[in-house]
């Protein structure tokens, strides 16, 4: 996994960021509504334009497209597709970049499997708890075994005890995969 480093980032939002994210880092930015984070996540994962440079272990991704960049992002919606069964969900991006039938099985069974919601497989997101859901988007965004994982406030539409229980998950699962990771909140319960 890469180290991330953002070097005088400016936009409409951001002015002159710049911060470094080692490898296998999970990187907490806390902030209050509309300071920036989102957009900063926005930035690394090439969805805005900007000025200044992103590069990934010293080599810059400004001229990458978002799906050149191997990131794999949790937006604060989730963006769950309704129509699609939380195994669709999953394969979603696998099936974009035209892995094979077999290798898609094998990787959305392993990260089911991974994130305990292999029962779910053939439900779809609205019969799902939000806790549930969560647990999706992030399958969704690991399955693509990303060299980058961005978090947008994920757990902030959660009870409190459901948000304990899936940051100490992810805790786990970002050691395990040693992903480099930056996770966005404006919590600052869940920051620390």
């Amino acid at each position: 996994m890469p180290k991330i480093e953002i070097r005088n980032v400016s936009n409409y939002a951001l002015r002159n960021v710049s911060l470094e994210v080692n490898d296998g880092e999970l990187m907490v930015i806390l902030g209050p509504s509309g300071s920036g984070k989102t957009t900063l996540l926005n930035v690394v994962a090439g969805l805005v334009e900007y000025e200044g440079s992103v590069l990934f272990d010293g080599v810059s991704i400004d001229n990458l497209k978002p799906y050149e960049r191997d990131i794999g992002y949790v937006p604060q919606d989730l963006a769950l597709f309704n129509h699609l069964t939380v195994r669709d969900n999953i394969a979603f991006g696998l099936r974009m970049r035209s892995y094979g039938r077999d290798e898609i099985e094998e990787r959305v069974n392993r990260v089911m499997e991974m994130l305990n919601i292999k029962h779910l497989a053939d439900r779809y997101p609205l019969t799902l708890s939000g806790g549930e859901q969560q647990r999706v988007a992030i399958a969704r965004a690991i399955v693509l075994e990303p060299k980058v994982l961005l978090m947008d406030e994920p757990f902030s539409n959660l009870d409190l005890s459901l948000r304990r229980s899936l940051r100490m998950e992810l805790k786990a699962l970002q050691r395990k995969l040693k992903l480099t990771t930056i996770f966005v909140t404006h919590d600052i319960i869940e920051a620390e």
